[in-house]
């Protein structure tokens, strides 16, 4: 069985991951996309990044693998059709076990995806088994506990306390960008070159979007009802919600994601197993 997750797929949470692509969330990686590399994007999701990264590297083969099937079928509809990029796939798959041979794919990408497993250096040693001792390795996470924001609402510090809580109750680990550096060593890969960027919400269209988000993933998705079992109730939900419209409408309102970065060589034929 897949590691439980700790947003699920509310239409809330899918509002984020449509808004990501190759450029605000895989930046560090292009400049080693050209065309006719062959990409693999483990947790593709709702696969806006995908899709990119097929742009830029077409004709050449691109899979994204997720663990849910309707997360797969809705991808495939929105972006593998006749009128997406020529050798763009979706298929369901387990991260840990890949159903690719060793070395298969140039370039294994993962993003936002090794916070959410208990196993993130077993998972590594997988995309790097994938990628082979010639391919790429690239993953992206951000750090829960690095964001910062203003002004500061009291309700915020309550959403981020529950919110490291129940994640960690969940499955994974929400501070995983100050670690990814380290799972990689542990996993064995090599030439790893680590970096760091962010994500900053700050102008009227973003805060809407983002505070509006958090508004409503907190009290309608699957994370509620695992903050829920950690200990929180309604009446701390909606306070939380609250205080993120309350963000959101202030013209002073910025908030700041941190993300740690690995780009490194994947592992020798069978290194992986």
């Amino acid at each position: 069985m897949p590691d439980a997750y700790t947003h699920g797929h509310h239409e809330s949470v899918l509002r984020s991951h449509r808004w990501r692509t190759a450029e605000n969330s895989a930046a560090y990686l292009l400049p080693h996309l050209r065309p006719g590399v062959s990409v693999l994007d483990v947790g593709s999701g709702p696969g806006t990044i995908t899709a990119d990264f097929a742009t830029i590297v077409a004709p050449g083969r691109v899979v994204g693998t997720d663990a849910s099937a309707d997360v797969v079928a809705q991808a495939t509809a929105d972006h593998a059709g006749a009128d997406g990029p020529a050798g763009l796939a979706f298929e369901v798959g387990d991260a840990y076990a890949l159903p690719y041979d060793d070395g298969e794919f140039d370039v294994v990408h993962a993003h936002q995806v090794l916070q959410h497993v208990d196993r993130p250096v077993d998972m590594l040693r997988e995309l790097g088994r994938v990628a082979g001792a010639d391919g790429l390795v690239a993953a992206r996470e951000v750090d829960y506990e690095g964001v910062i924001w203003y002004p500061l609402i009291p309700a915020l510090d309550e959403w981020l306390t529950l919110y490291l809580a129940t994640h960690r109750s969940v499955a994974g680990e929400p501070a995983a960008g100050r670690r990814l550096k380290a799972w990689a060593r542990e996993a064995g890969l090599a030439d790893i070159r680590a970096t760091a960027t962010t994500w900053l919400f700050e102008d009227e269209a973003d805060r809407a979007w983002w505070g509006g988000m958090w508004a409503d993933r907190v009290l309608q998705s699957a994370f509620a009802d695992s903050a829920r079992a950690t200990g929180a109730d309604d009446a701390q939900l909606q306070r939380i919600s609250d205080g993120w419209r309350e963000w959101a409408a202030s013209e002073d309102g910025w908030l700041l994601m941190p993300h740690g970065e690995i780009l490194a060589r994947g592992t020798a034929s069978g290194a992986g197993r």
